[in-house]
């Protein structure tokens, strides 16, 4: 009598007294090619929602959830970065008389664009 990994076409090996299924994941329909925001998108998954890592990762889509992710969260940092800046009138002759004030006010707008992206977009 088979087994029902048998009549899927299953292999077993044979390892000591034991017999263990072959299982191989399945080959990823892309590249990796995510970065921070990408690897922040794995470990939430990884951390809060096995369920839906473990799906994407046994269907080969893992990479291209997180290349869209990652590429999703940086357009958005970039322009919500350049809204912000341009409502609080950061502009390039602000850079050029008051160059610290210029930093510290990008650096305030670069933190709230992020944290919101990461809100919105990373942990979901």
């Amino acid at each position: 009598m088979k087994t029902l990994f048998e009549e899927s076409r299953g292999t077993y090996q044979r390892v000591g007294d034991y017999y263990l299924p072959d299982l191989e994941l399945p080959q990823q329909t892309e590249k990796a090619n995510y970065g921070r925001y990408g690897r922040m998108r794995k470990e939430f998954l990884k951390n809060n929602h096995k369920g839906i890592y473990s799906s994407i990762l046994l269907d080969g889509t893992l990479n291209r959830v997180l290349n869209e992710a990652d590429f999703a969260a940086k357009n958005a940092v970039e322009q919500l970065i350049k809204d912000m800046a341009a409502v609080q009138g950061l502009t390039e002759k602000l850079q050029a008389t008051d160059q610290m004030a210029w930093v510290g006010a990008m650096n305030n707008i670069r933190e709230a664009a992020e944290e919101i992206i990461l809100n919105e977009i990373i942990y979901r």
